[in-house]
């Protein structure tokens, strides 16, 4: 199976910038769609953002299109979630999660990290 442990939350103030990774193992994720997703407290998860890390094609939710990047590197059989012009609707449980390339859902999930967007 696949362990992913996320890092990188903390505490930034509207407008900032953050990145966060998802480091994979157990498993080599080099066929496998890795996605972004995020829990605002008090609300459902939703859905962030996508990669495919055998040709890097990526597709973002419309809320953070144009500002958030995800990216892949198959050598550190990780994935990346830069997050530029950060708003406070941004505050988030950060989650990434794999699924196999030919998989119908998220097989595995990390652990969550915090994001919070805050003066």
């Amino acid at each position: 199976q696949v362990q992913l442990v996320e890092s990188g939350g903390g505490l930034v103030q509207p407008g900032g910038s953050l990145r966060l990774s998802c480091a994979a193992s157990g498993r080599t994720i080099s066929n496998y769609v890795m996605g972004w997703f995020r829990q605002p407290p008090g609300k459902a998860r939703v859905f962030v953002g996508r990669i495919s890390m055998s040709d890097g094609s990526t597709f973002y939710a419309d809320s953070v299109k144009g500002r958030f990047t995800i990216s892949g590197d198959n050598a550190k059989n990780t994935m990346y979630l830069q997050m530029n012009s950060l708003k406070i609707e941004d505050t988030a449980v950060y989650y990434c999660a794999a699924m196999r390339s030919l998989g119908r859902a998220y097989d595995y999930w990390g652990q969550g990290t915090q994001v919070t967007v805050s003066s």
